[in-house]
């Protein structure tokens, strides 16, 4: 690819159109994604003499060929935008880090329905009842419901093979449909129905029909049937009193920003029937000299059009920001949900008090997320020290899990400068090994994830095995048989092991498989940011070893 880029020759050719572009370097890699209304206005700008930041300076210096894609209209290019952006993730555009899709609260289309957990797509029979924030938010609920309406969250695999009641029937958690006579259908019905109900944020009806039943079931002289009845209604009370609930059962999203040392907190609040499902505070990717308006508008675009996070959309969205685009976006976020959806940045009443809640969330989000940032910038600046490296930019991190040498998984965590990259976090299933060999299982998971072409940016300057000297070991053993086509001698191979006793504050820490290791202080910061990301790689593999565990077992019930 060329490294001159020839402006005027190419501005000849291009349309004005609605579209988007793709600027590239010199490498062929695309570093800018964008769309216009008027696709040769807006690339002529580019060029003028006068650009509008230092930013786009270093972006325009760095062009080698632009792809232009002509669409028939502007909501086609926002859309093309954005799926462009999230397949190339351009270093000079505003990236959403966590693309992970939001749960739902699942109630299934059984004859005897369960709640259960749910993420992805929406095939499965049955409704659907959020999004929640995270999964935390939905076990939570789930754990309420439980108590309140007793109906079964079992697997069917589990649900089919009971031939008695399990402990949640004994606890009075579940009525026990699995079992018959324990239940009857219609009681089983009613109890869905509340819980439909409830979920759909109509607490009021929930509680007319069982104050009926209370007092149909008090005329007829059945007492137990009553006190339970009081008791459910009592529950269904408390849990009301305790909820964030508007009068107008408005289905909302509420988008509150902070700005500050070039970076940025986006906090959305999610309100669903008048009630607050809870909020998640949201860290895009910000290059230098960015705007705030550039900010929030493509994070916006984003959130609702990319891939997984075109989510169940609600009638509203609040925004702490005016966006030059707003009417753009509220007409393709209106198409793509097939009814309109309003986009609001002057609330007032309730509106405006939800709008400054999202705010103060996402300012107080951000002043924590610039205090861990010191702390890990430090963190890694003092273990740079003890390896006698210039810089600590990226480490990943393995662990190996298995129960008695079965269902062994294998974990890799990634931190960069900024801490934990969660998105980049993988599990590896382990296969075609002797159970229980650890060796084995890292050196099979170390050429999985080595063993191939890597971008610079992608090379860890450290890489931490748990487990000490034999591990270590298997490491330096296939570092030494890689052939790939990066600098393999880069990365820093580190082993750690815990003492004896397992205690935090006591790790051995080792640069080669032979001789003695050394120790850190407890109170050293390099030992800590060391703790921090094999603490997160033993709990990624662990969790990723009771899944498949838990799968494996459903699997034989079925």
């Amino acid at each position: 690819m060329s490294d001159v880029f020839d402006a005027k020759a190419f501005l000849k050719t291009v349309t004005s159109q609605p579209g988007v572009y793709r600027m590239y370097d010199a490498g062929g890699t695309v570093i800018y994604v964008g769309k216009a209304k008027d696709l040769k206005k807006r690339l002529s700008s580019y060029f003028r003499s006068n650009l509008a930041s230092r930013k786009t300076e270093a972006l325009v210096a760095l062009i080698a060929q632009i792809d232009v894609t002509v669409t028939h209209t502007e909501t086609e290019a926002l859309l093309l935008e954005h799926n462009y952006i999230k397949l190339y993730q351009p270093r000079y555009n505003v990236l959403l880090r966590d693309d992970k899709s939001y749960p739902f609260i699942f109630l299934s289309g059984d004859t005897h329905p369960r709640l259960a957990m749910h993420r992805g797509a929406k095939h499965a029979k049955g409704e659907y009842f959020g999004p929640f924030p995270n999964g935390y938010a939905v076990r939570e609920t789930l754990a309420l419901l439980q108590k309140i309406f007793p109906i079964r969250q079992c697997e069917n695999s589990v649900y089919r093979n009971r031939s008695r009641p399990c402990l949640q029937y004994q606890i009075g958690r579940c009525l026990g449909p699995c079992v018959a006579g324990l239940v009857s259908e219609e009681e089983y019905a009613q109890q869905v129905e509340y819980v439909r109900l409830f979920l759909a944020g109509k607490d009021d009806q929930v509680l007319t029909q069982l104050i009926a039943r209370m007092e149909k079931a008090s005329q007829n002289l059945e007492f137990e049937e009553a006190a339970r009845i009081r008791d459910q209604i009592q529950a269904v009370r408390r849990v009301t009193e305790k909820q964030f609930v508007s009068n107008t059962g408005d289905d909302l999203d509420v988008i509150g920003v902070a700005f500050d040392a070039g970076m940025a907190c986006v906090h959305v609040l999610f309100i669903r029937q008048g009630k607050v499902l809870g909020s998640r505070s949201y860290f895009p990717k910000v290059p230098g000299g960015t705007e705030l308006g550039e900010v929030v508008e493509t994070f916006v675009g984003q959130f609702y059009l990319q891939g997984s996070q075109m989510r169940t959309l609600p009638g509203e969205i609040l925004l702490d920001f005016n966006l030059g685009d707003k009417t753009l976006l509220a007409d393709s976020l209106s198409e793509l949900a097939g009814r309109r959806i309003n986009v609001q940045t002057k609330p007032r009443g309730d509106r405006a008090r939800y709008l400054k809640l999202a705010r103060t969330n996402a300012a107080t989000a951000l002043t924590t997320k610039l205090s861990q940032q010191s702390t890990i910038h430090q963190r890694l600046q003092a273990l740079a020290g003890v390896l006698e490296l210039p810089a600590v930019k990226r480490m990943e991190c393995f662990d190996i899990s298995h129960t008695m040498g079965e269902q062994t998984v294998a974990s890799c965590v990634v931190f960069d400068s900024n801490g934990p990259l969660r998105a980049e976090y993988r599990r590896y299933n382990i296969t075609g090994i002797t159970p229980g060999d650890d060796y084995a299982a890292m050196n099979q998971v170390l050429r999985r994830r080595y063993g191939k072409a890597i971008d610079d940016n992608k090379i860890p300057d450290v890489i931490l095995i748990d487990g000490g000297k034999g591990q270590l070991a298997q490491a330096k053993a296939v570092f030494a048989e890689l052939d790939v086509p990066w600098d393999k001698h880069h990365p820093l191979l580190l082993g750690v092991a815990k003492g004896s006793d397992r205690k935090a504050g006591l790790e051995t820490l080792f640069f080669e498989p032979e001789g003695e290791g050394f120790s850190l202080p407890p109170d050293s910061p390099a030992l800590h940011v060391i703790q921090h990301i094999r603490d997160e790689s033993h709990d990624h593999a662990i969790s990723g070893h009771r899944k498949k565990t838990g799968e494996s077992e459903e699997h034989q019930l079925a």
